[in-house]
């Protein structure tokens, strides 16, 4: 009886609802990991090409040559898009295609551009979190209800069979707590990527804002004050080594 013990008895032990935990479990685990191995290419491609992007933005000669540029290239990842939708929005303006969007002038209107495309990356970097935090939060407790349900099953089973010694006992009660580390087994990898992942879009997002502040300075005033790249541009060639620094910082 001893050697029949485990994972593969106690599930052949337990009944419908006990399966139902497990595969509960099992789907949150699936989900996290799917989540975790996508969202980790994509930000890893995603910071090689807006790095990619900011050096050629911030070597070009000037708006025209950005402009031209993202015309003849895709526009893939945020501050490329970000450029591309203010410059587009830019050239408009100064053609007099104005809409009511475009009222109360280029600067106002950058603005409200500027912060609709930071506030739909924001949203975009955000999908998947909730399912990742739930994961996190809920797959502890899946388990222990598992086990909790397990014990009442076994112990159940051992009174209607009138042995109640303690190896009759001790080994359906153990095989009831791998319901409590299957659970932990989820919730573990799950919070320590949404607390990555979380990090990585804080740092992101700050990045993208401090690059849509500089694009707003080199539209609307024709020079920027501070590279979000971190190096100095032909756009501003005047930088002082000061200022360079505390753009890297």
């Amino acid at each position: 009886m001893e050697n029949s013990l485990g994972f593969a008895h106690f599930l052949s032990q337990t009944d419908t609802l006990g399966h139902i935990v497990l595969l509960l479990l099992l789907g949150l685990s699936v989900a996290s990991w799917y989540l975790i191995a996508t969202k980790s290419l994509e930000n890893y491609l995603a910071g090689r090409r807006a790095e990619a992007f900011l050096k050629q933005f911030w070597a070009a000669d000037s708006l025209q040559d950005v402009s031209s540029a993202l015309r003849q290239q895709p526009v893939d990842n945020a501050f490329a898009r970000l450029a591309h939708e203010a410059l587009e929005a830019a050239n408009n303006h100064r053609d007099g295609m104005q809409k009511l969007a475009a009222a109360g002038g280029l600067g106002e209107f950058l603005t409200r551009l500027l912060r609709n495309g930071i506030d739909q990356e924001a949203s975009r970097v955000e999908q998947g979190l909730t399912v990742m935090a739930s994961a996190g939060s809920t797959a502890p407790y899946i388990g222990l209800f598992g086990t909790v349900w397990g014990i009442y099953h076994a112990l159940v089973n051992i009174g209607l069979s009138g042995q109640g010694t303690l190896d009759k006992v001790s080994g359906p009660v153990g095989e009831a707590l791998i319901m409590t580390a299957v659970g932990l087994a989820v919730a573990i990898p799950a919070v320590l990527a949404y607390n990555a992942f979380t990090r990585r879009n804080r740092v992101w997002l700050a990045r993208l804002d401090a690059f849509a502040h500089d694009l707003y300075t080199v539209i609307t005033v024709g020079e920027k004050a501070n590279s979000s790249a971190g190096e100095a541009s032909p756009l501003h060639a005047a930088h002082k080594p000061e200022q360079r620094a505390s753009a890297k910082g």
